[in-house]
């Protein structure tokens, strides 16, 4: 082992081909200080090589050629720093240039008058001819002795062309490689996973990415390796949520007592839907198991999330224990406080608001019915988390829209007794199904994907600029049947004058068209202060404004049942999972709702697909799907999970199946083999230790 370790860890400089300088460039560029991590520089493409062009039927609108063609001479023209290689090559059918402007060092020596080279690149025409710019070119014979005809192209970047390191020179280094390293490459998976899976042997898989023989063989090297590197991230995280488990006792809530079954029997406000009472089941699983329950509930706006919310909370005073709801505003946090209230007044449940507004004489009573245990139910923002305040037993966390709250966060929450209290958490972003599965390492993670009966989905609809006389229509005739509107405007940083310019734009003509007093329209921007953004986000939550006009400072979850009608402008600007966001303020009612998109006619092929998901679907989990085939994993999971993405192959957008595969047999492998100390599984411990070494702790994310 140490003898593959010292092999693949030898520094880069030592290999053929590279020495000091190209050593310096390669570590600045790429991150390429040894033997292992030029071997991981996999191609990002293929080229068929198979077929050479005769030179006069070269086409400028083909793109990329591969030509056979005889060096006439070379010539270095021009100043010092404006120097260029001139080499001229000819075939039977014509003659073409071949033109370098950096890396002339490098390139000059390589080429021999007289002999035959195949040149591959893209031809431009030039005073009659064609002239190849920095083209790839390797001499005939060494070109023949080749196996296959799929030629690699790797990434390279300005420096590393200046250097010689262009996509061909990177290939050269890696046929100079190969051979030193292929049979010191260890085992990383077990005999028994690739045997099921059918993948070629490690060995096989790299030497298939970088030189492939043939497509197909390509194609099983690729899946291994994406495999792979799924597979050992997954395996790191199931690995620490086991862990984690076993060292948290949780609460254990034995009864299902007459509040739940009050509740259930006598006031529920309807009957659950299947996805429901499919989580409830989870949820009591694991209350009764005496582990420490840590689980998300991912479930689309108005899916009934509160209602699974409050039958936990049931379940928790029922064994004896107190709950705490946590929400990361005093508007959200309110209208929870309202909710939970409504819910549980009539079964004589106490249940109380701790925010920033709450007076100190009020505070006072607070504090002292939670130590005494006299108040059931403590719902709140940030304020919770103050040391003052202490529960008697604290056996139940419920956290709101958990991506506003840091882990340090959870974890005072977690200090608030001797044990953790158990933690559900809840989201309304939907979080496509493997980017779940793959981030979530700390949590269990349940879905209602149903909405309860009753509820009308939002009729969705794309207008262009030229239609704003007929939206306006629209509004008032909402508003004349009593209902209110969203108006909300793009907010984009690297914009914000002009954004802020078309908000104040907007907000004066809709003040012109629907004006006083026959009219009261609200305004929200970043630009407030928090003060003056609340009372304007109160007085349309109350109902004594019919518009608001706002940038995405919407609060998520902000619960208006009048507002029926949501108007979003430059719609094209916004992500796919934003829009849906914004689209879930309204629909919240009885009364049919409505949301507006409205942009310009000039649209990206992206801002088309957007907007026509939007029109085509209200199915939260098919749009952040969408999404992240359109944005990719890095955006749509923010800033935290960044150094989780650090995929050479993999892509948690296209490879779901590969996702999902690799958790199978993660979960089968910690199953039988929880430590992997089995002989049979050594190879898979072996790589987990190297490859936590080199990553950052997967158990932060949450």
């Amino acid at each position: 082992m140490s003898l593959n370790n010292d092999v693949l860890n030898t520094p880069i400089e030592f290999l053929k081909g590279v020495g000091p300088k190209r050593a310096d460039i390669l570590k600045s560029e790429l991150a390429i200080y040894t033997f292992r991590d030029l071997l991981d520089h996999f191609p990002f493409r293929y080229v068929d090589r198979s077929k050479t062009v005769p030179v006069k039927n070269i086409l400028e609108s083909q793109g990329s050629v591969q030509i056979s063609v005889t060096i006439k001479d070379v010539k270095e023209l021009g100043q010092p720093r404006k120097k260029r290689l001139l080499v001229s090559a000819y075939d039977d059918s014509g003659t073409v240039q071949l033109v370098w402007f950096k890396g002339i060092k490098w390139i000059k020596p390589t080429i021999k008058i007289g002999h035959q080279y195949v040149v591959f690149g893209k031809p431009t025409s030039y005073g009659g001819s064609f002239n190849f710019n920095h083209p790839e070119m390797e001499l005939e014979e060494k070109n023949k002795s080749k196996i296959g005809n799929l030629q690699p192209v790797y990434h390279s970047t300005e420096k590393l062309t200046a250097f010689g390191l262009h996509s061909k020179g990177m290939e050269n280094l890696m046929r100079n490689l190969m051979p030193q390293v292929l049979k010191y490459i260890p085992q990383t998976l077990s005999n028994k996973i690739e045997q099921k899976n059918h993948f070629p042997s490690i060995n096989q898989a790299y030497e298939n990415i970088h030189f492939p023989k043939e497509k197909l063989f390509l194609q099983k090297s690729i899946l291994r390796l994406k495999y792979e590197e799924l597979f050992f991230l997954q395996l790191s995280m199931t690995r620490q949520k086991i862990n984690t488990r076993n060292k948290l006792k949780g609460f254990i809530f034995k009864y299902v007592g007459d509040n739940f079954n009050d509740f259930f029997k006598k006031h529920l406000p309807f009957e659950l839907t299947g996805a429901q009472k499919r989580v409830v089941k989870e949820i009591r699983k694991d209350l009764g198991a005496g582990v420490h329950m840590n689980r998300l509930l991912q479930g689309d706006v108005g899916s009934g999330k509160t209602l699974v919310a409050v039958l936990t909370i049931l379940l928790s005073i029922d064994n004896g224990f107190q709950s705490c709801l946590m929400a990361p505003t005093e508007i959200l946090a309110n209208q929870h406080y309202k909710s939970i209230v409504n819910f549980l007044g009539p079964l004589g449940i106490k249940v109380s608001l701790l925010t920033g507004s709450v007076k100190k004489s009020d505070r006072k009573i607070i504090h002292e019915s939670l130590e005494n245990g006299s108040l059931n139910v403590l719902v709140g923002t940030h304020a919770l988390l103050e040391d003052k305040v202490k529960f008697k037993n604290l056996g139940l966390a419920v956290i709101d829209e958990q991506h506003r709250f840091g882990v340090a966060q959870r974890a005072k929450l977690w200090k608030k007794n001797t044990q953790p209290p158990h933690v559900l958490v809840m989201t309304a972003t939907p979080i496509p199904r493997t980017l779940a599965m793959t981030f979530y390492g700390d949590l269990d993670v349940s879905v209602i994907d149903e909405l309860p009966p009753g509820r009308k989905p939002i009729n969705t609809i794309h207008k262009f600029d030229s239609s704003r006389l007929k939206v306006f229509q629209f509004i008032e005739d909402e508003i004349k049947k009593g209902h209110q509107v969203y108006i909300v405007y793009p907010l984009i940083e690297e914009s914000e004058k002009l954004d802020y310019k078309d908000l104040m734009d907007g907000y004066e003509s809709i003040v012109r068209r629907f004006p006083l007093p026959n009219y009261q329209v609200s305004i929200v921007h970043g630009k407030m202060k928090p003060e003056a953004k609340e009372y304007e986000m109160n007085q349309f939550v109350s109902g004594k404004t019919q518009i608001m006009v706002a940038t995405t400072v919407i609060e998520v979850g902000v619960d208006v049942p009048n507002a029926s009608l949501m108007i979003i402008e430059s719609a094209e600007k916004f992500g796919l999972s934003q829009l849906h966001q914004l689209r879930g303020r309204v629909g919240r009612g009885a009364e049919k709702s409505y949301c507006i998109l409205m942009s310009g006619y000039k649209l990206s092929k992206e801002a088309k697909i957007r907007l026509e998901t939007m029109v085509r679907t209200t199915d939260g989990f098919e749009i952040s799907e969408q999404d992240l085939k359109i944005r990719g994993p890095g955006d749509i999971m923010g800033t935290q999970q960044s150094g989780v993405l650090d995929f050479k192959l993999a892509d948690l957008a296209r490879d779901g199946q590969i996702v999902q595969l690799s958790k199978i047999d993660v979960d089968q492998i910690l199953k039988e083999d929880v430590n992997i100390s089995s002989p049979e599984n050594a190879s898979i411990k072996r790589e987990l230790i190297r490859q936590i070494k080199l990553k950052p702790n997967w158990s932060n994310i949450s």
